[in-house]
């Protein structure tokens, strides 16, 4: 079981955003996760709280490898996005109000993944631009209502990138550049 809880909480860290993480951690209590034993989650889909629309597919479809990796069944979010569209459900607040009764119902699934994005995409400062992603999450036991989990995370391009030597014209020129490339070609997708 330990392997199995140690992938996990290293696929909800990759999922939480796939890169490394510059805040301060406090230990999470496995215990009501480690009870429940959940074998197989659904994804659902993620309310996206920042303005760029791509942030809900690119975090979704991100979200279930490695949780799948960590050796759960994961409900293919296809089928999930179908199901919900044939029963009129359209938005993410609408899947995520839905009672846990009727999830466990329609999809069988132990837990839910539910997703929060609070910051995605490229950004223009002053002299600099960032891609940034900052997403929430919380596993829901379907059977009992219990709240297994809950984390966030941020990454961001600021991470990777070093002090330009181009003086301040170099450095907004840099930024602007770093600004148009990363909302063109969705930077914050790998983040």
């Amino acid at each position: 079981m330990k392997p199995k809880l140690s992938l996990l909480a290293s696929g909800v860290l990759a999922l939480s955003l796939l890169g490394g993480c510059a805040a301060k951690r406090t230990p999470i209590d496995y215990s009501a996760f480690q009870r429940a034993n959940p074998a197989s989650i659904l994804v659902m889909p993620p309310i996206n709280d920042s303005p760029d629309l791509k942030a809900v597919p690119a975090v979704w479809s991100s979200a279930t490898r490695p949780l799948a990796e960590a050796g759960y069944y994961v409900t293919p979010v296809t089928l999930v996005d179908e199901t919900f569209r044939q029963n009129g459900v359209y938005t993410s607040g609408e899947a995520q109000d839905i009672p846990i009764v009727k999830l466990r119902e329609f999809f069988g699934t132990d837990a839910a993944l539910y997703i929060k994005v609070k910051q995605y995409g490229t950004v223009y400062q002053l002299i600099a631009s960032e891609t940034k992603v900052v997403v929430e999450g919380q596993i829901v036991d379907l059977r009992s209502g219990e709240s297994l989990w809950k984390g966030s995370a941020a990454a961001s391009s600021a991470e990777r990138q070093q002090s330009n030597s181009g003086g301040l014209v170099g450095m907004l020129i840099s930024a602007l550049v770093n600004q148009i490339v990363g909302t063109v070609s969705d930077a914050a997708y790998q983040y």
